[in-house]
């Protein structure tokens, strides 16, 4: 291949970061011992916000973007993978400060890789992407913590989202009464279709009144939204309830008490997705090959060709984007 295409983020002489598709030569390509054919790669919040400029994401310039890929081996060093091997590869430092996956070559450390277990398609695996691996990596820590279905209700966060709609519905297929709150209304059908068993607006909760303990109402929650939302979580668990802290949509802040914690033994745990090493990296995806495998996966995801990708980021920007995106990156 003489030359591939690739989207490269760039900042400008006044600071201003744009994004373009161009073509770069394979010597152009960082270090790494594994050489990927890019089959597919997908959209998430972190790239949108790497490729506008709109977060501080990028830590180096220029920088091809795309935090997820799929592919096929073309050149190894390592003898763990030969050639030919179907990859995945996500988070690290990929489309942040080593070039990444919107890119129909890339060139990575093969630590950073896992071979594609059984039960995934290269389509299935980049429709999860960081996404499903976040989920399903917050269900497995909760597990670990003791939770299980017969515990009682589990409620999940920013639900309408594409981290909150998996997380849906791998809690509802593993038997759990999985509650589903959201801010949009307009969501309602579309999270019960994918297995919620309620669904519950935000509106309906008066965040400024908030006390340091409240019924308890779950058993677990999976929160990705943060802030006075993730306070009432911390004040509604139940006994010995556990939270999987996965993202900040509202708010990085936290202002709650250590009530829930010192007289109901609740346990907040960090859900770490971007640098979470092996092995239990390559459980989470064995797990998202097999039981945790989204039964609504297709339709919860929408595919893109690479020419649409410029265009497609400032939805994720404005919050107007649902489910998930996959991008065609092979011809």
């Amino acid at each position: 291949m003489e030359t591939f295409k690739a989207l490269l983020i760039e900042k400008g002489a006044g600071g201003a970061v744009s994004c373009s598709l161009t073509h770069l030569t394979p010597e152009q390509l960082d270090d790494g011992e594994l050489t990927i054919k890019v089959h597919y790669s997908s959209i998430n919040y972190k790239d949108a916000l790497a490729a506008t400029g709109v977060g501080k994401v990028i830590r180096r310039f220029p920088c091809i973007g795309g935090i997820d890929l799929v592919g096929e081996v073309v050149a190894s060093t390592d003898s763990r993978f030969n050639v030919g091997t179907k990859v995945i590869a996500t988070s690290f430092d990929i489309g942040v400060s080593h070039h990444g996956g919107y890119a129909e070559l890339a060139r990575i450390p093969s630590k950073w890789a896992l071979a594609l277990p059984s039960g995934l398609t290269t389509f299935e695996a980049m429709a999860l992407g960081t996404a499903g691996f976040t989920a399903a990596l917050g269900i497995l820590r909760m597990e670990a913590n003791g939770l299980k279905p017969e515990n009682g209700p589990v409620v999940v966060t920013g639900a309408s989202g594409g981290v909150g709609g998996l997380a849906v519905n791998m809690l509802s297929q593993l038997g759990y009464h999985t509650v589903a709150l959201t801010g949009k209304a307009t969501e309602t059908d579309k999270l019960l279709e994918l297995g919620a068993s309620e669904v519950m607006l935000t509106s309906s909760i008066d965040l400024e009144k908030v006390r340091p303990l409240e019924t308890g109402l779950w058993s677990g929650a999976v929160d990705n939204v943060g802030g006075r939302i993730l306070h009432w979580l911390l004040a509604t668990m139940r006994q010995a309830g556990t939270v999987a802290s996965i993202g900040n949509a509202a708010s990085a802040e936290l202002d709650t008490t250590v009530f829930p914690f010192i007289l109901r033994g609740v346990s907040l745990l960090g859900v770490d997705s971007g640098y979470m090493q092996f092995p239990l990296r390559a459980e989470v995806w064995n797990r998202l090959a097999t039981d945790l495998k989204p039964r609504h996966l297709a339709a919860m995801t929408r595919t893109i060709e690479f020419e649409q990708l410029p265009k497609a980021f400032d939805d994720f920007v404005q919050g107007h984007a649902k489910g998930r995106t996959v991008v065609k990156v092979a011809s």
